[in-house]
């Protein structure tokens, strides 16, 4: 095997590995993860009248404000989110996943998902965590999604928005995302 391969190969293993496992400790103090989860959660109500209506509806929702993602061939993400009940923080939860294919580069964003009935929120919590794409249905709202929807078409158990994308990831490849409850 060429050894600059097997080098760079390493390499990015090193780099991503720390991101796509799971950290012991909150990369921030639940204070500050409550705060921004909110402050993310009230802008993107705010402006993408998908959302609101939504929120308006939806039992719970959980808002990673900030998921840091990188990789070079392969590839790990991570974040730390809050799940918000009637308007007030009740659990947290972090994300975590690693990749592998024709990728590069490095990218935070958050996303926020809408919780609309007790089949997905009970996957949520679930006690070996809750895989994107396993268990109840999650559809992914992008810009033209949401301008077409109406609350009269939401019939799934789970919305899921992009939002805040800064940096560049580009490429193609195989990614696997959990979601795991954090324990207090």
């Amino acid at each position: 095997m060429n050894t600059a391969f097997v080098r760079t190969l390493l390499v990015a293993l090193a780099v991503a590995m720390p991101i796509a496992l799971p950290s012991p400790a909150f990369a921030a103090s639940k204070a500050e993860l409550n705060t921004s989860s909110k402050q993310a959660l009230d802008k993107l109500v705010a402006e993408a009248p998908a959302a609101k209506a939504l929120h308006a509806k939806a039992i719970a929702v959980l808002v990673f404000p900030s998921i840091t993602k990188a990789g070079f061939m392969i590839g790990g993400q991570y974040g730390d989110g809050v799940l918000w009940q009637g308007g007030k923080p009740v659990a947290y939860y972090n994300t975590s996943g690693a990749s592998y294919g024709l990728q590069a580069g490095a990218q935070t964003y958050g996303y926020a998902m809408f919780f609309l009935n007790k089949k997905g929120l009970d996957a949520l919590n679930a006690s070996d965590g809750f895989e994107v794409g396993v268990g109840p249905s999650v559809v992914v709202m992008d810009q033209g999604m949401a301008k077409t929807t109406t609350t009269k078409t939401y019939t799934e158990d789970v919305y899921a928005f992009i939002f805040s994308q800064k940096g560049l990831m580009a490429g193609l490849g195989i990614q696997g995302n959990k979601i795991t409850k954090l324990k207090k």
